[in-house]
């Protein structure tokens, strides 16, 4: 996949906006931080909800997943976006969604729940 595919996935999720972090560009989701893309590696940092399940995709695909020792406390994973099977990461951000949207956007939109 390419950043502008990324983005689109992104940004077709209700509430989505391009942002900054800490001087970055990123997605904000309803104001709340999505996720962000690291230019310096071309990988998504994604939070795909706790440390023992990044930790298998790492084990499971160190190709595609793979951390830094700044996401270590954290149960965010960066996924090098060039070799992300686009069906899983789709699922993932509508995931990731549900867990950061607010309640009334979430049932506004019953179809990504």
């Amino acid at each position: 996949m390419t950043a502008d595919e990324i983005d689109a996935l992104v940004m077709a999720l209700p509430g989505a906006e391009r942002s900054t972090a800490y001087g970055e560009p990123c997605w904000r989701i309803a104001g709340k931080f999505f996720a962000r893309l690291r230019a310096e590696d071309a990988s998504l940092a994604l939070d795909v909800g706790d440390r023992e399940r990044r930790d298998m995709l790492v084990e499971m695909e160190p190709e595609v997943f793979h951390l830094t020792d700044h996401y270590r406390a954290w149960s965010y994973v960066l996924i090098r976006i060039a070799g992300v099977d686009r069906a899983w990461l789709e699922t993932e951000l509508k995931a990731r969604w549900r867990k950061v949207v607010p309640a009334a956007l979430r049932k506004a939109h019953p179809g990504l729940t």
